[in-house]
């Protein structure tokens, strides 16, 4: 899916969105140090586990510093370069036509090597805590202009064919409109969106109102397809 964010051309949207460069990594972690070099990859990287089940080890991240140490990493994994944030992410939850956000904390800003090894950092985006009011900076804390969130999630609801989602999205440090989408998922869910109830609710009715104005309506056999636009739609 972060793909399809690598392909995007907003124009006059207060903003640019990029991915970080990244790499899928699922062979023998001894050949990680040359597979990196080769890709072009720079230290730190940030090590995700490739499979996600819900378990807490599939939303385990770390954070690797130096070349040697990538060969303890256990594939299948996903290594991203790492961008420094302010330690606050974005996410943004697009729910059919309604675009939420939530402040999180994150990962902290690496300004100098911190020392050798891999640092692990456990269920860091679906943290408990809320960094919605604690006492930040404003350049860190200000959240991505409304117009650029609407261009983003109306481009990626084309794109994917999803009409639930969210993704995570970062703001490079010092660049003020510079933002990274590190992480996409389907289906996720709603509990810590305020007012999540109604908003999910309307996104039901409105989906069960499209499905009646048809004159062929029908619910489908699996219920994640109405989840996805009709193909007719893109």
């Amino acid at each position: 899916m972060l793909q399809e964010v690598a392909k995007l051309k907003l124009r006059g949207c207060r903003g640019q969105v990029d991915v970080p460069k990244q790499l899928v990594i699922t062979g023998d972690p001894a050949t990680i140090p040359s597979v990196v070099a080769k890709a072009g990859l720079k230290l730190p990287l940030v090590a995700k586990p490739l499979v996600v089940d819900g378990t807490a080890q599939s939303h385990a991240l770390s954070l690797a510093f130096d070349e040697l140490c990538l060969t303890s990493l256990s594939p299948p994994l996903v290594l991203q370069e790492f961008v420094n944030h302010g330690g606050v992410l974005f996410k943004v939850y697009i729910v059919g036509d309604s675009v939420r956000v939530v402040r999180r904390f994150s990962l902290p800003d690496v300004h100098k090597q911190l020392g050798n090894g891999v640092i692990a950092f456990p269920r860091v985006s679906s943290a408990a805590a809320s960094a919605d009011d604690a006492d930040l900076d404003p350049e860190v804390a200000q959240l991505p202009p409304c117009e650029l969130l609407n261009c983003l999630s109306k481009e990626l609801r084309c794109r994917l064919g999803l009409r639930l989602f969210n993704l995570d999205l970062i703001r490079e440090g010092g660049t003020g409109d510079h933002y990274y989408i590190i992480d996409i998922n389907y289906f996720p869910g709603l509990g810590k969106v305020p007012g999540y109830e109604h908003v999910f609710t309307d996104f039901l009715l409105n989906l069960a109102q499209s499905k009646t104005e048809k004159p062929s309506a029908s619910l489908p056999d699996n219920p994640e397809d109405i989840l996805r636009d009709e193909p007719n739609s893109k």
